[in-house]
Parts: C-alpha cells; sequence; structure tokens
C-alpha cells in the first residue's frame, strides 16, 4: 500500500446514509409497516411460542425489552414513532421462515450467538424466528436432516429466507468440498437451496467476501455468494463474527417492510455498514491529538492511546461495532487495547489481518485538515450516527448494568 493510496483512505467519505427523509417519507413508510404487519398477523405462526414466554423464561422484563426496541429502532436509522411497529415486528418474526446453511468455514457466526454467557435481548430474538433448517444446532443428521431440507424447501417455496454461512469453493479445489451423500459439491447445494429463496442473507465474511478461506494461495478458489448467485437479493453482514444485532436487524427489517435494507456498493446493509469505524472509535480523539501506542505495553498503550501506529484498520472499516459491540455490549477489540483488522472488508485477511506499523503515512492532524476536514465534510449525517450510538450503546448498558446488579443481588 503507498503513502497515496493511504491518505486516500483517510479522506474518503463515508457511504451517504441519508438518516433524515422528511416527514411525507416517513409517514408513508409507517402506514406501509402497519398495512405489513397486519398483514403477517393474518399468517398461522409457524412456531407455537409467543415473544413474551421467551422473555419470561430468560429473566428479562418487558422495561428492558422496550428498552431494546428503542435501540433497535435507533439502530434501524427510523423515528422513535416506529417504535411500537418494531416492537410489533419482533413479535411476529416467527412468521417468517429461514434456512440456514453452512459451508466453507468455522461454524464461528452461529457460534457467536448460541455461546455467549447470557442471552441478550437480540439473541432471544433469534430464537423466535422459524429456523427451519439448521445444519451445527439441529439432531438430525445425514439422511434426515436431507430430508428435513427438502421438505422445508418445498414446504416454503419462494418465501424462506436463505442465511449461508461459509465460503464457496469453485477453483480446482472444489470437489474436496462436497455435502450429503450425492456428493454435492458446495457451489451446487447454494445454487439449488438458493433457487427458491425469496432473499439471500450472507453471515460472516466468508460468506460475503471469501474470508480466510479466499486468503494467498487460495486453494480452493474461495468466493463469496455474490459471486455465485446472481438473480436472488442479496444481503451482506460481513465481519468475523457478523454480530447478532446486524442479523436481527436484517430479519426485522424484513418483517416490518417485506423488503430488504438500503444497502451499500458491496451489498451491506447501510443502517450497519454505513460508517467508518473510526468516526465513531471511542479512541478518536488521541488520533486527533497525534497520541498514539508506538509500542505494545508502553506508555500510550497504558493511556489508551490511538493504535493506528500498531496496526489499527479502523480508518479503512466500515462497520458498527464500535457502536454495538459485542458480549453484551460489554466491549470490542479496540476498547480492549487491539487494533482493528478490518475483518468486514473484501480480502482482510491478505490486505489488513496483521499488525503492520504505519508510522510514517504522514498524516495531518487538526487544526490543519486530515481527518478533522472530512468529518466536517460529513456534517449533520455524522453527528446523527454519532446520536444513534450514543442512543443505542446507553440502552445497552443500561439492561447489561442491571443484569449485572441482578447477579450481585
Amino acid at each position: 500500500m503507498n503513502r497515496e493510496h493511504l491518505r486516500s483512505l483517510f479522506t474518503a467519505k463515508s457511504a451517504k446514509v441519508d438518516t433524515n427523509r422528511g416527514e411525507a417519507y416517513y409517514a408513508k413508510l409507517y402506514d406501509q409497516c402497519k398495512a405489513r404487519l397486519e398483514q403477517l398477523k393474518k399468517i398461522e405462526p409457524l412456531r407455537k411460542i409467543s415473544i413474551k414466554e421467551i422473555l419470561e423464561d430468560e429473566g428479562v422484563s418487558r422495561r428492558d425489552f422496550l428498552k431494546w426496541v428503542s435501540a433497535t429502532t435507533a439502530m434501524l436509522m427510523l423515528p422513535s414513532s416506529f417504535a411500537p411497529l418494531v416492537a410489533e415486528a419482533a413479535e411476529l418474526m416467527n412468521r417468517i421462515p429461514v434456512i440456514w446453511i453452512e459451508l466453507q468455514d468455522c461454524a464461528g457466526n452461529s457460534e457467536a450467538f448460541i455461546r455467549s454467557d447470557g442471552p441478550k435481548v437480540d439473541e432471544i430474538i433469534l430464537e423466535i424466528i422459524s429456523l427451519e433448517f439448521q445444519e451445527t444446532l439441529m439432531a438430525a443428521a445425514g439422511h434426515q436432516a436431507e430430508a428435513q431440507l427438502d421438505d422445508a424447501m418445498e414446504h416454503f417455496k419462494g418465501k424462506y429466507l436463505l442465511f449461508v454461512e461459509g465460503a464457496i469453493p469453485v477453483g480446482p479445489g472444489r470437489e474436496w468440498c462436497t455435502i450429503g451423500a450425492s456428493g454435492e459439491t458446495f457451489e451446487e447445494h447454494l445454487k439449488r437451496v438458493a433457487n427458491d429463496a425469496a432473499a439471500i442473507v450472507a453471515v460472516g465474511t466468508c460468506a460475503t467476501f471469501g474470508g480466510v478461506p479466499a486468503a494467498a494461495p487460495n486453494p480452493t478458489g474461495a468466493v463469496g455468494v455474490m459471486d455465485v448467485v446472481n438473480d436472488k437479493p442479496i444481503i451482506n453482514i460481513p465481519a468475523c463474527p457478523a454480530n447478532p444485532a446486524n442479523m436481527v436487524g436484517v430479519i426485522l427489517h424484513y418483517v416490518l417492510t417485506g423488503q430488504i435494507p438500503e444497502l451499500d456498493s458491496l451489498l451491506r446493509p447501510k443502517f450497519a455498514f454505513g460508517y467508518r469505524i473510526h468516526d465513531n472509535c471511542e479512541r478518536r480523539a488521541h488520533f486527533d491529538a497525534g497520541e498514539f501506542v508506538e509500542e505494545w505495553g508502553d506508555e500510550g498503550a497504558k493511556n489508551n492511546f490511538c493504535l493506528y501506529k500498531m496496526g489499527c484498520k479502523g480508518p479503512m472499516t466500515f462497520n458498527n461495532c464500535s457502536i454495538v459491540r459485542y458480549n453484551e455490549s460489554v466491549n470490542w477489540p479496540i476498547g480492549s487495547g487491539h487494533g482493528c483488522i478490518g475483518c468486514s472488508e473484501p480480502g482482510f485477511w491478505d490486505k489488513y489481518a496483521y499488525e503492520r506499523p504505519m508510522a510514517d503515512a504522514n498524516i495531518k492532524m487538526a487544526p490543519n485538515g486530515g481527518v478533522e476536514k472530512s468529518v466536517d465534510q460529513f456534517g449533520l449525517g455524522l453527528l446523527t450516527a454519532a446520536g444513534v450510538g450514543i442512543a443505542i450503546h446507553a440502552a445497552a448498558s443500561a439492561i447489561a448494568g442491571k443484569k449485572s446488579e441482578g447477579d450481585k443481588e
């Protein structure tokens, strides 16, 4: 990466995110959402389970649920008046069938939401959806599992959301990756299951851009879903692993509107990937002040200075993990002292995922331009995004804090 290219990354504008489309737009959208939910209510639930029962079983109060609703409404960049509709949509998620397949991956995205020490509301909501097939979680195996998949595809033909986890080998090594007794390759398997899907959600960086399997020398010719399927709506939710909050956000948006969310040029939902990590990083002030960690364990590290010179890729990475965080919103990589590795960007393993010092980048600091200049250009949109982040983080922290107090008692 040469110096000029590096400078262009710092001064590039974020994808345009219109967070205020006017009263007329939202009034029309509100009516559309309301009609959509009324339509869903007439459909028999695929799973006889209510969100109220699950919340009570997990010890989550109605008040905590409503805090989550407020935070999720903000994350989806909707006005607060949509909160009742978001709550209603969460209760109707059991009307949407989901088929989840795994290809060339480590199952890390499945692990991310089933291995939490105490389920968040996001994870509880994922229990509501009608998960018709999931190889990692289901008890059936072999021919029984194949029959379950065939039944689900036939019964919900044209209606199911297809979640795909893992890359697809299409190179000379694709014959190493097959599934089932028939020896169907992953590519053939994806195309067959995708054929009758309403839309496809590619979860994790392997499914979106090839991820680690596509790293050099890429022996299997691994690619993402959008490189194989081109006749279906595709939503990419990259990151390693993908954040459950963003998975829930995509499903909720589909339940609420019947449409996929607004996407950027890489098919990522703008509500989650519309801003750089750098723009909402808690160490951003140290970057602007020219205060960097120069060596692991130095005074800068002890004072939580900026990690850019230690290889942090926050300025090149678009993701909302600095806002929603992980593990019940407790922390995220930069918060725990490690720089961003750019895991939600294409080709991240080869381009970004190592500690490459960039101390000679000669980045201008405030007040002479540099990143501060781009902040001015972002203007109100950036301020709105920061407000969204504060709202989400505040609500998540309140829930986590309350649970912590409960544990102490």
